[in-house]
């Protein structure tokens, strides 16, 4: 929301909005003449308003909605909002998946900033390269995430589709992996024939996503020739980060060098080289500009070294992604690997509570936070606890401290020299790292 705040005002348009506290994103976009209120109250909200935006967050109990009602305030989603945005830029670009939309998109902008396009940029994450989440340009290319949650994404007007991964996720919403499914060919279905479907080919029957679509589709994947676009003969450098040949189907194109850490990115940098290529950038640019980018803040993002041991702050709050993660940093320099994981969502910990079982297994030593809770009330039969189980049950060393400021204390008690920690999670649990990091 933030972002849009700040490309709207551009714009011409007059925001304002509410929070419940100040942080560092409201007071940026204060700082920029947009009024912000604290917190959200039913007396924000005046008769001179002529457009209310919420989040899928926003339900119709909260007070500032109730009162837009009352006023009878024209309403709008947010995802609606950025549809209408969209379909003001030609080469709207819409990267979508279960997992990497930040990274991906990411990696996009990087490669259409080096090759001097101006593109317009919203992403999930802070970009180093724009200094923040948004980026407002003046040329006709638009690059955004396009989120599946509450089918977000079928609001928008994408003139390129990426489709990274399709897995279960969002349980609170979808009713299953054949919900989710059929949301994505949905969304495949929303680029015009003129435009561009890109898809990882690793995704189960694929095909059955794009059959039938009059737009031109392309597939990426590693290690499969018979891709437009494929990654082989992949290695690691001392760092972690990734670098492979490039093909397109059988015919080596270039080598390429990552400046960021896993397979799962290497994945996600075949997309990103399938768009720009899509969108006639040349192949300098694209190695540049991929070279360039180290990620976004909270994607593998190191935040320091105390006591001889290396911190990572890490994003991931799903099983695979806790995987791809994990996988990653076995190429990173390490003895023991330590994660603290914080569960995002009672539903998301429920629904798969095994499976973050199996993939926290990767670690060593895992230490557990409470359940972050979102947007949702806690049903009182699901928590942390439930996950420690799981975990001994498996033979693995792991713990729950209920507070963050015990899970800081056994840290600098029990981590040594050359151990890796990864604080893990969609919530708050950067706090952690943060907190550690300022002992220095």
């Amino acid at each position: 929301m933030s972002g849009f705040a700040h490309l709207l005002h551009t714009m011409g348009f007059t925001i304002s909005g509410s929070d419940s506290n100040t942080s560092e994103i409201t007071k940026q976009l204060e700082a920029e003449g947009i009024h912000i209120s604290y917190p959200q109250a039913a007396d924000n909200i005046t008769t001179d308003i002529d457009l209310f935006v919420y989040t899928a967050a926003i339900h119709p109990d909260n007070p500032e909605y109730i009162k837009a009602t009352e006023l009878s305030i024209p309403l709008m989603d947010r995802a609606t909002m950025v549809g209408q945005v969209m379909k003001n830029y030609k080469n709207a670009i819409d990267i979508s998946g279960t997992h990497g939309k930040t990274t991906t998109t990411s990696m996009v902008s990087h490669i259409f900033l080096e090759a001097g396009t101006d593109p317009t940029i919203s992403v999930g994450g802070i970009l180093k390269a724009i200094d923040g989440n948004i980026r407002v340009g003046h040329t006709d290319n638009f690059i955004t995430e396009a989120c599946e949650y509450t089918n977000s994404f079928l609001k928008f007007h994408p003139a390129v589709a990426i489709i990274l991964n399709i897995e279960e996720d969002h349980m609170d919403f979808f009713k299953d992996i054949n919900d989710i499914r059929n949301s994505f060919k949905e969304f495949a279905k929303l680029v015009p024939t003129d435009g561009v479907v890109i898809i990882n080919a690793e995704i189960d029957n694929y095909e059955e996503i794009i059959e039938h679509l009059p737009c031109k589709c392309i597939t990426y994947g590693i290690n499969n020739k018979a891709l437009d676009y494929n990654a082989a003969n992949i290695s690691y450098n001392d760092k972690g980060f990734g670098s492979y040949d490039l093909y397109n189907k059988e015919t080596f194109m270039t080598h390429i060098n990552l400046g960021v850490v896993g397979e799962h990115n290497i994945s996600n940098s075949l997309s990103a080289i399938a768009c720009a290529l899509n969108s006639s950038i040349n192949m300098n640019d694209i190695k540049k500009g991929l070279a360039a980018f180290s990620g976004t803040v909270r994607r593998f993002e190191y935040k320091g070294t105390v006591n001889g041991f290396d911190i990572i702050d890490d994003y991931a709050h799903h099983p695979t992604e806790i995987k791809a993660t994990l996988n990653a940093a076995k190429s990173y320099p390490h003895n023991q690997l330590w994660v603290v994981f914080q569960p995002h969502t009672y539903t998301r910990t429920k629904a798969f509570l095994s499976e973050f079982a199996q993939a926290l297994s990767l670690a060593d030593k895992i230490i557990l936070a409470d359940i972050y809770a979102a947007r949702e009330p806690d049903p009182g039969d699901i928590s942390s606890r439930n996950l420690l189980e799981e975990l001994q049950g498996l033979g693995k060393e792991s713990y729950y401290f209920s507070s963050f400021d015990e899970i800081e204390k056994f840290l600098l008690k029990n981590c040594i020299k050359n151990d890796l920690l990864i604080t893990m999670g969609a919530g708050n649990v950067v706090n952690i790292a943060d907190s550690l990091t300022k002992k220095i």
